[in-house]
């Protein structure tokens, strides 16, 4: 997946969201002053070239949705993240966790047990 800039992060956001929508249904949902439906559009365009929306033609103009779900995304972003601050090691994620009191002992614990579990 291409990587978001922060602005497509958010549309993506409220895409998610609300799910099909128009540029103006977006454009809607931020607090005064709103930004033009026609700069959301921009957007849109971008995220869609990204492969993130796709759009059909309804009326007049274009309804889009997302390709691309939230998890799916956030798998990729998290990836990312763990191989530039971690050197791609899963464990040093979990021992950060550990350290910052994020997961305990007994969390993991019992997550391998429901593996244990799914595999048996």
């Amino acid at each position: 997946m291409e990587k978001l800039t922060s602005k497509e992060e958010e549309v993506m956001e409220l895409i998610w969201q609300i799910g099909q929508c128009a540029p103006k249904d977006v454009s809607s949902l931020y607090p005064e002053p709103q930004p033009s439906a026609n700069a959301i559009a921009q957007v849109f365009q971008a995220l869609e070239k990204k492969g993130y929306l796709t759009h059909e033609t309804k009326g007049r103009g274009f309804v889009y949705r997302p390709i691309v779900d939230k998890q799916a995304y956030g798998r990729g972003r998290l990836s990312s993240v763990i191989n530039r601050f971690f050197r791609d090691s899963y464990m040093s994620v979990v021992s950060a966790l550990m350290q910052e009191e994020k997961v305990t002992e007994a969390d993991l614990l019992q997550y391998l047990a429901d593996l244990k579990r799914k595999e048996g």
